[in-house]
């Protein structure tokens, strides 16, 4: 299981490297191990979703994924959809979580199943299904600097970075917004909201005024035209972390989370079924909350296997990566 979704390594070529070995063992054994424990693991899935949606933001993001289709002799693109829980660059001491779930399409129905109980601040881009969960009036829209950040770029490169440019003067300003956040990292809210409004209020105000002057002067079907239009369209969700410290100035936590699969989607090509992207969905999601909370993910997924099968379903909270993680820190420290 951690060869297959932490180090990426497809189920037929770990079955070739068992054989160099003189151990056969078939990829089908091999994935009906990796089903039955995840149906093992499940409660423990459950539970860390609810975790992960228990706090006062959550992160989210989604990447494709390829799926057979069966009957239809090729794949279809399917999705998988992360949401992370992480307040430590708030100063927060309560552990990091991500929570995956699949989904065989992309409709803005799934997200809003998945975020149906969460009340807070969703920082997450600009993906239209988000849409209801706001209109909803429990969660709120925070938006992401790095995507606004990211037509400029691609506008900067296709320019040759040549300096001087509009492309050029925009990225410069969105990095001064950055190097206050290098700055106050790791401080409570209440710090960091007051230095933004401090620091980052006027460089956004004349950001603001900057791209407004530039409407109605450049072609509207231009890339210039799209990287001004994307911030002044999100002005209030992109600038709503100046007010409100416990907001990131970006998505980078939920970006981050989706390496892993985007490392393994080089290597597997495409799930088997929609029941292997739930899989999937189920072991990412524990492997990576071991790895965000400094965890070995295969030393930890050894110690849930073995407990889970007799532990108090009532209790499942207990096996939680932070949980075993702190009570494996204190053995080593009294031995």
């Amino acid at each position: 299981m951690v060869s297959k979704y932490c180090d990426h390594i497809p189920l037929y070529r770990q079955s070739g490297i068992y054989a160099r070995d003189g151990v056969s063992i078939d990829r089908s054994t091999m994935a009906g191990w990796v089903d039955h424990g995840d149906q093992l693991l499940d409660p423990l899935v459950a539970a860390l979703g609810r975790y992960a949606l228990a706090g006062a933001k959550v992160h989210a993001d989604d990447t494709p994924v390829a799926v057979l289709d069966p009957g239809r002799g090729r794949t279809k693109t399917a999705r998988l959809w992360v949401y992370v829980r992480d307040d430590r660059p708030a100063a927060s001491k309560e552990a990091p979580a991500v929570w995956f779930q699949y989904s065989p399409d992309r409709k803005g129905e799934h997200p809003q199943e998945h975020l149906k109980s969460f009340s807070g601040i969703l920082q997450a881009d600009a993906y239209g299904g988000w849409g209801k969960l706001y209109d909803s009036g429990r969660v709120v829209e925070a938006a992401c600097w790095a995507h606004a950040r990211r037509p400029w770029w691609e506008l900067h490169v296709s320019l040759g970075h040549a300096p001087g440019t509009l492309a050029e003067q925009a990225l410069k300003r969105i990095a001064a917004l950055y190097a206050i956040e290098a700055d106050i990292r790791g401080q409570p809210p209440e710090e960091r909201r007051g230095q933004r409004q401090a620091r980052a209020g006027p460089l956004l105000q004349e950001l603001h005024a900057w791209l407004s002057s530039m409407v109605g002067r450049v072609s509207a079907k231009s890339d210039l035209a799209g990287a001004i239009g994307y911030s002044l369209t999100r002005w209030q969700a992109l600038t709503r972390y100046r007010d409100d410290g416990r907001i990131e100035i970006d998505n980078n936590a939920a970006e981050r989370a989706l390496r892993g699969v985007s490392l393994g989607r080089k290597n597997y090509l495409f799930m088997g079924s929609d029941a292997g992207g739930e899989r999937a969905a189920a072991i990412y999601s524990l492997v990576e909350t071991a790895k965000l909370n400094g965890l070995d993910p295969e030393a930890y997924l050894r110690d849930v296997l073995g407990r889970i099968p007799d532990h108090p379903i009532n209790r499942i909270d207990q096996l939680l990566p932070w949980n075993i993680g702190r009570r494996a820190d204190d053995q080593r420290q009294a031995a």
